[in-house]
């Protein structure tokens, strides 16, 4: 049995009253691993500026041909 199928089983145990927080810990999970990535992305693509600037100056300072 894999991890998903396990915590399948553990929800179908739950009483009912439970299953809306472990709905909302699920939502906020989801939500966590998609800022997580935005943040990547973003972080990489600030990077990617501050390199082009850097080249641009180094071109611009006659550093690079």
């Amino acid at each position: 049995m894999n991890v998903q199928e396990q915590a399948i089983a553990k929800i179908r145990q739950l009483p009912e009253p439970l299953l809306q927080e472990v709905d909302d810990f699920i939502d906020f999970l989801l939500m966590k691993n998609y800022l997580e990535g935005r943040e990547i992305v973003e972080s990489d693509f600030s990077d990617y500026l501050k390199n082009l600037e850097d080249y641009e100056e180094s071109l611009a300072r006659g550093e690079i041909k």
